[in-house]
């Protein structure tokens, strides 16, 4: 075995036809970090029928004393039940990169381990499992599993079979936020890359980085008709007459409910009357502020999303929404729409991370249950692990905080749950 660089058309090609395929495995990606501080390369191994039997995108960033660490987002792309390959591709990678001062590889594979059951948190793990040992009689070194998002890439997911997607497959909650965001007169868009601007003022405070990175996303990604952008607006017009017929028509049940409680006066219609009281209160604000809008003629967009299209499938790279509207259920109304729009022409979608835990007590209920709401099947991934080229300068960074520094991510509201555990 031996290996090499890759061309851009070997690298792509290779990863094109393999099953563990991901747009974080493509030379789109490497450009996209490429702008964001990172050197990268396109390597494989050959057999010596000049097969390449393995590849991978690598990212190196400097640390100190001119050494560096690389990086392999959801990568190697091999055969990772093939003791042998996965053996010699690491040996390989140690002799060639370790003259080069490379320090470690972290590597995340896209590796289902187990799937989750959404109502339990049960996990049903599968053969994948017995890759875990593989790698680590590779030399790979496994890192402690998050049930959050501290890791360089999100340990769970959840997926979407859109052949089977539809309003009836979602539950009953999703559905009736879907139901009174087209109230309210919401309508969504395809958008140019100006509205990466909007875009950013719904996810501002999701990560810290710098303004330029989704652009330069979809900058890299769009050349080649990957990716796109939706922005969600109201229709002020609609918003106003959707209003108008349902304060109209509630206001005829609460006559009806008045006349009922005259007659039966019980808990039980006295609870709808009340039901009804706030609805059209609801409602009248609704009005209010559609007549509004509709004055001003201004168009309001109110939430926005990123997606990835990458073989079969799509994933949600990013998505927000303007909190000053979090009763239009925008969140609901833009995912459904994205759903929707990929069935003809994709078969999974990846509504992107979620946590591990399933307790009460997660300070991402909020997220975990919005996902689960769309019906998908939640995998766990293998995770994440290191494959050490300098033994003793790994471990040396290891034991001094070092590698803590660069990966672990500061996660306020773990931290916060956890204070409250231990109080």
């Amino acid at each position: 075995m031996s290996i090499r660089e890759l061309t851009i058309d070997e690298f792509n090609a290779f990863v094109r036809n393999s099953p563990l395929g991901t747009h974080y495995q493509t030379f789109n990606y490497a450009l996209l970090m490429g702008e964001n501080g990172y050197e990268y390369e396109l390597v494989g191994m050959f057999n010596e029928y000049n097969q390449l039997k393995a590849a991978s995108l690598i990212l190196f960033k400097n640390l100190k004393m001119h050494y560096k660490y690389g990086y392999a987002p959801k990568g190697f792309i091999l055969d990772y039940f093939n003791q042998e390959i996965v053996s010699e591709f690491a040996t390989l990678l140690k002799s060639y990169y370790k003259k080069k001062k490379v320090v470690f590889i972290k590597i995340n594979p896209e590796i289902a381990i187990s799937e989750i059951d959404k109502e339990s948190g049960l996990k049903t793990y599968n053969w994948n499992y017995n890759i875990l040992e593989i790698m680590e009689k590779a030399g790979f070194k496994k890192l402690k599993d998050n049930l959050y998002f501290e890791s360089v890439l999100p340990r769970f997911s959840a997926v979407v079979s859109l052949k089977n997607y539809s309003m009836n497959s979602v539950s009953k909650n999703t559905r009736n936020k879907i139901r009174r965001a087209h109230h309210k007169g919401l309508h969504i868009e395809l958008a140019e890359k100006s509205g990466i601007d909007i875009l950013q003022k719904f996810i501002k405070n999701k990560r810290t980085i710098n303004e330029y990175y989704y652009k330069d996303y979809y900058n890299v990604f769009k050349k080649d008709d990957m990716i796109d952008l939706f922005l969600v607006s109201i229709d002020s017009e609609e918003f106003l007459m959707n209003s108008r017929e349902l304060y109209e028509k509630e206001l005829e049940i609460n006559n009806r409910l008045v006349s009922l409680l005259n007659r039966e006066n019980n808990k039980r219609n006295l609870n709808k009357k009340m039901d009804s009281d706030r609805k059209i209160l609801n409602y009248k604000q609704d009005v209010k502020f559609a007549t509004e809008l509709n004055t001003k003629k201004d168009k309001v967009y109110i939430a926005g999303a990123l997606v990835i299209k990458y073989q079969n499938r799509v994933q949600i790279l990013m998505s927000g929404y303007d909190k000053k509207y979090k009763r239009f259920e925008a969140n609901y109304y833009l995912h459904d729409e994205i759903l929707k729009y990929y069935q003809k022409n994709y078969d999974y979608a990846e509504l992107n991370g979620l946590t591990g835990d399933f307790s009460k007590e997660n300070p991402y209920l909020g997220l975990n249950e919005f996902k689960i709401g769309f019906n998908p099947r939640i995998y766990e991934y293998i995770g994440e692990f290191d494959l050490p080229l300098n033994e003793k300068k790994y471990l040396k960074m290891r034991s001094n905080g070092e590698l803590a520094k660069i990966f672990n991510k500061p996660n306020q509201k773990v931290k916060k749950v956890m204070r409250e555990k231990n109080d």
